[in-house]
């Protein structure tokens, strides 16, 4: 009986031997997994790639990675807008964390950073690619106006926090920084367009991007879009706040050589915006209109000193009753030269 035993565990150690042995090879020979798992770890793996070598310039006024920045800045970035299916500035804005954004009606926002938000929200500064777009009279931004071509934005970069060090005035609250992409990077054409019966009755979008000649590269485009009223949900009426713009522009990159670089660019628009009068509560129709020339002229001395200038011409009409009025100009000119005081030994 004893002997019976034995044998019977002997058997059932070998087989335990043999089958641990057969699972192990197999288990070496089964390639990787490519089920869905293994897809979503690829694509985990190449967002943070690409989040630590994505490149920003608004914490310090340079061209620096993502992650090499001390400040804590949130990027929208063209993959996060093409998904995002919005069609403006604003509501692409509301993905960003702590930043407040409210609509109030169909043709205007709210938008602020660390509360106190409101139609006159200010200290809070806007830039298109470098150009400041907030109007002096209450240091807020006509949001109805900035109507930027999504399809050709880079990123958006935002800081919330103060900042007026590094930019100067209007930056209490914060700073978001608009980046378009380079004619280089926008070559060939494109038609964007959508039409519904209420809300966003039609919105399009074309571009067309070539080469001059060598090194140098254009392109133009144009956009519109008709948006109707929201309506009173009591009573079914209108809110009075349709609104359409039609706008258009152009942008050239040259590289002059290995170490200069030139960009001119400049976009016009012309609309109406309808709401109800604040004294009278009847329909008034706005009209708003402007042009805008930016020249920016960069020269690479070494890995750590450059210097850019830049300047900008910009003029806004806006006409919103029988009373008011704003017809403004503004010329910029910025200079900056970056360098290394000193040497320094790592």
């Amino acid at each position: 009986m004893r002997d019976n035993i034995t044998v019977l565990i002997l058997i059932v150690v070998l087989v335990l031997n043999l089958t641990s042995t057969i699972f192990s090879e197999e288990v070496t020979m089964q390639p990787e997994s490519t089920g869905p798992n293994q897809s979503l770890r690829e694509e985990l793996r190449w967002l943070r790639a690409e989040a630590f070598d994505l490149e920003v310039s608004l914490a310090s006024r340079k061209s620096e990675k993502l992650s090499e920045t001390t400040a804590a800045i949130y990027v929208i970035t063209q993959e996060n807008i093409r998904r995002s299916g919005v069609t403006n500035i604003p509501e692409l804005l509301r993905m960003v964390p702590g930043l407040q954004v409210a609509r109030i009606n169909a043709n205007r926002w709210a938008v602020s950073s660390r509360g106190f938000n409101g139609t006159f929200a200010n200290k809070l500064l806007v830039l298109i690619d470098g150009r400041s777009v907030y109007t002096p009279l209450f240091s807020g931004v006509y949001w109805d106006v900035q109507n930027v071509l999504l399809e050709d934005v880079a990123q958006i970069e935002v800081i919330r926090g103060p900042g007026s060090t590094l930019w100067g005035a209007n930056v209490v609250n914060g700073i978001i920084n608009i980046i378009t992409k380079t004619s280089k990077d926008t070559q060939g054409g494109l038609l964007t367009g959508g039409a519904g019966d209420k809300a966003e009755r039609a919105v399009g979008g074309f571009r067309y991007g070539g080469k001059i000649y060598k090194d140098a590269y254009y392109r133009l485009y144009t956009r519109y879009f008709n948006h109707d009223d929201f309506d009173i949900s009591s009573s079914g009426d209108d809110a009075n706040g349709n609104w359409q713009i039609s706008q258009g522009g152009f942008r050239i990159d040259w590289d002059l050589s290995a170490v200069d670089s030139l960009t001119l660019q400049g976009d016009i628009y012309d609309g109406d915006v309808n709401e109800l009068a604040r004294r009278s509560l009847r329909r008034q129709d706005k009209d708003v209109s402007g042009v805008n020339v930016l020249g920016r002229w960069k020269h690479t001395f070494q890995d750590t000193s450059d210097m850019v200038l830049r300047m900008y011409y910009d003029q806004t009409y806006r006409k919103e009753d029988v009373i008011f009025r704003e017809i403004r100009d503004t010329f910029d000119l910025d200079f900056q030269h970056r360098f290394m005081a000193g040497s320094r030994k790592n």
